[in-house]
């Protein structure tokens, strides 16, 4: 069975969440073939504070921006 995984920054809805899980298994499907149900999706979100780019956490990122702006 093939597995999908999604790592993002936390703060989407469950029902967008459980979107992304239909939408991948479908395109999975669709572009293999495979039966929609052996396909398995994990949306895993990650807070702000643990995920950085260029040195920096989303959560400072994010703070800076509230501040500037």
């Amino acid at each position: 069975m093939p597995l999908i995984t999604v790592k993002q920054l936390a703060g989407r809805s469950p029902e967008q969440r459980a979107e992304i899980a239909r939408e991948l298994t479908a395109a999975y499907a669709r572009a293999t073939g495979m039966d929609p149900e052996k396909v398995w999706v994990v949306v895993e979100e990650i807070p702000a504070e643990n995920w950085a780019a260029g040195g920096e956490t989303f959560a400072a990122k994010q703070a800076r921006a509230a501040s500037a702006g």
